[in-house]
């Protein structure tokens, strides 16, 4: 590769394929697990799901359950240290 490209593409290339591959995860999650992505020829006749449960589930996943009991700061010890009372 060092003949075709020079070294200063490969942090580009690199943020490139990162941002490539979350697309990549996020379509495929929301084909295979999104309740209103109907992939099924039974559940595309129906003209309206009645799957509130599988919703919920999809909605409240594990990472947002946890964000939850966080703290709403990206850098909790600057954010104190910058606002003590001095």
């Amino acid at each position: 590769m060092g003949r075709w490209m020079k070294p200063e593409v490969y942090p580009l290339v690199g943020a490139m394929a990162f941002v490539t591959s979350m697309c990549i995860f996020q379509l495929t999650r929301n084909v295979f697990l999104n309740p209103a992505a109907r992939i099924n020829k039974s559940d595309r006749s129906q003209a309206v799901l009645e799957n509130y449960k599988e919703g919920e589930k999809y909605a409240e996943h594990g990472l947002r359950k946890f964000l939850r009991t966080r703290p709403p700061e990206v850098m909790p010890a600057i954010n104190h240290f910058f606002s003590e009372d001095k």
